[in-house]
């Protein structure tokens, strides 16, 4: 889709306006310029495509490392950089080091923000230290900082101009998640459904970082902003109490449902979407009731908050398939149809796509085969369970002090955040994935302000007779059916990108940098870069060079037992003992690095990797 959807950015001469423009109107004329990545989704579609085509599939092989930055910060570094005009501003995870480099004098140092947060924030932040990106618009960088606060940097020198306050990490509450500027106002979420929190998406006046609205996932209806008569799910009112009838008494105040996905935009329909994430406790039996509006697409007017309308992805979450991740905006065909269409690849393993202008459920299907706690979707309109997943008693995990086995997948799904590509060259998207099942124990747990609200032990492993944890791919968001499948030894946590060169980039946990053919998933190239990749890959243009960029630094939730230096199997929620090998393949470092064609480096050249994916019948 090549129309108002993409962004990307402008050149250095609207680098730092600030007039009366709109920031909205600004960000939608730099899209019109792919040298530049000015937002952290890419654009506001979260397509995360660009149209640059200098590397192509038949020269990709020819790639080398044209510069390296550390980053001085070890943990996991997910998000990527964003480059605006002749600056690109690099971020780290905690403390959250922020640097604006001179791209035209050897990434020279302009200004750097490293902010004093308390250490106390680590232990409360659930599955490491990282931070997913920044944001730019009217002439300033926004940081969400882990201790919560939201700061707003002046883009030529790095000065503070507002900061605001968006959680209480004494509560729970901690930042993780990339800011999004819609029109004038900052939005952001809010971590901690570890930790019970009440959980929300808040809007911050643009200008001044004053509290515009907030919207909770849970709650009454002034709490959540819905109308419940013109408020709906798959095509009905919600009604009154929507969410406050799905949970016990006011389990909901402590119900988690937190935002620390990705938000897309559709100015057209003046709607943002994203998603929400698990209900708390993680055991089942002690919050009876779908906990609505846990692990839920919402799409809201962005002036107001107010929901348009919602889906429930998992009712009565009993698995954290957290419904967080991004929301892809496309204009497709289906059915001979031209269809606003939004896709979803979900925790749970179900890949969906969705009519965005009106929350019509058409698509709901596994996009890894061995997904096995639902059957699917109960796709039909008069029954009285439609939308709703089939559970397979088996795998539910309703009943407390007792371990259930064999399922798939685990609870850090089938996609945890790493963002999903889409060419609109191929009309397929390009998911990195997770191939992991679990163990799951669930246990009593009481709620204490600032500790853990877990309630279940976990353990992950490979799905039985496999050895791969991970696959990289391609999806036909019309049909609901993979396409092609690229195995990967451990979890794909790194951000897809798809170009207009026909390329496809991911990275690796190992640390590699791959490039894959869009349309056959045939591998082109590979590098090892110092440490994991839990990056998202990010390409840019300068002085007539297209150039590629990642950061690699293994942490994330695949990567804490490594980031954090744990070794009970069980600790990180399960993830240790579950890739407990990686540490035989990569080890701790920051570091973002840059490729460009032919270009000289004090490295090695790495050569191009031949490899051919597994196919998937259609």
């Amino acid at each position: 889709m090549r129309n108002f959807l993409l962004t990307g950015c402008m050149g250095a001469v609207a680098v730092f306006a600030t007039g009366a423009a709109h920031a909205n109107d600004e960000l939608i004329r730099m899209s019109q310029n792919p040298k530049d990545w000015v937002m952290p989704t890419g654009d506001y579609a979260n397509q995360r495509y660009s149209k640059l085509k200098q590397i192509t599939a038949d020269n990709v092989g020819k790639l080398q490392v044209a510069w390296t930055f550390s980053t001085g910060v070890l943990r996991g570094h997910e998000g990527g950089p964003l480059v605006i005009g002749d600056v690109m501003y690099v971020h780290g995870p905690f403390p959250n080091p922020v640097y604006a480099l001179d791209l035209n004098n050897e990434a020279k140092i302009l200004w750097k923000y490293e902010p004093k947060q308390d250490p106390n924030v680590i232990p409360v932040m659930c599955c490491d230290t990282v931070n997913r990106g920044l944001a730019y618009a009217d002439g300033k960088i926004f940081l969400h900082q882990a201790d919560t606060t939201l700061v707003a940097l002046d883009a030529k020198d790095g000065k503070v101009v507002w900061q605001a306050k968006n959680g209480d990490p004494s509560k729970g509450e901690t930042g993780t998640s990339a800011p999004m500027v819609i029109k004038d106002k900052v939005l952001i979420g809010i971590s901690g459904g570890e930790f019970g929190v009440d959980c929300h998406v808040t809007a911050y006046d643009l200008k001044s970082g004053r509290r515009a609205w907030r919207a909770h996932s849970q709650g009454p209806d002034d709490h959540l902003l819905v109308d419940p008569e013109k408020t709906t799910a798959l095509g009905k009112p919600i009604g009154k109490d929507s969410s406050l009838k799905t949970w016990q008494g006011d389990q909901w105040k402590t119900g988690g449902g937190c935002t620390w996905g990705w938000i897309s935009y559709d100015p057209q329909l003046n709607l943002i979407y994203y998603g929400s994430g698990n209900p708390s406790t993680w055991n089942p039996s002690q919050r009876p009731g779908d906990n609505k509006w846990s692990m839920t697409i919402f799409a809201r007017n962005p002036d107001t908050g107010v929901a348009k309308w919602v889906y429930q992805m998992t009712p009565h979450d009993e698995w954290d398939y957290d419904g967080v991740n991004e929301m892809i905006l496309t204009d497709q065909q289906i059915g001979g149809q031209n269809r606003k269409l939004l896709t979803h690849f979900d925790r749970n393993g179900l890949g969906y796509t969705l009519d965005r202008a009106t929350g019509e459920l058409l698509v709901a299907e596994k996009f890894d085969p061995k997904v096995n706690w639902t059957s699917g979707v109960d796709m039909n309109k008069s029954s009285p369970t439609y939308g709703r997943p089939k559970v397979i008693p088996e795998y539910s995990t309703e009943k407390q002090d007792v371990n259930h086995k064999g399922i798939c997948p685990a609870a850090l799904g089938t996609k945890d955040e790493q963002p999903a590509s889409y060419s609109p060259d191929t009309g397929l998207f390009y998911v990195p994935t997770n191939h992991v099942c679990m163990d799951y124990e669930p246990f009593r747990v009481s709620y204490t302000a600032g500790q853990p609200y877990v309630g279940a032990t976990l353990s992950m492993y490979p799905p039985p007779g496999e050895s791969n944890m991970g696959n990289f791919i391609a999806w036909d968001g019309k049909t609901g059916k993979i396409v092609w499948s690229v195995p990967e030894q451990f979890s794909v946590w790194s951000g897809a990108l798809a170009t207009a060169g026909g390329v496809v980039f991911y990275g690796t946990l190992e640390g590699y940098l791959k490039a894959v053919d869009a349309k056959t998933g045939k591998e082109l190239y590979k590098f090892k870069t110092p440490s994991g990749i839990i990056g998202n890959v990010t390409t840019y243009e300068h002085g007539g060079k297209q150039y590629v960029a990642v950061l690699s630094g293994v942490g994330g939730w695949a990567g804490i037992g490594l980031a954090a230096g744990l070794t009970d199997p069980t600790a990180g929620l399960g993830a240790v003992g579950g890739y407990a090998a990686l540490s035989n393949y990569t080890s701790l470092g920051g570091q973002l690095t840059v490729f460009a064609l032919g270009t000289a480096s004090n490295s090695a050249p790495p050569g191009a990797a031949k490899g051919s994916p597994k196919r998937e019948r259609r």
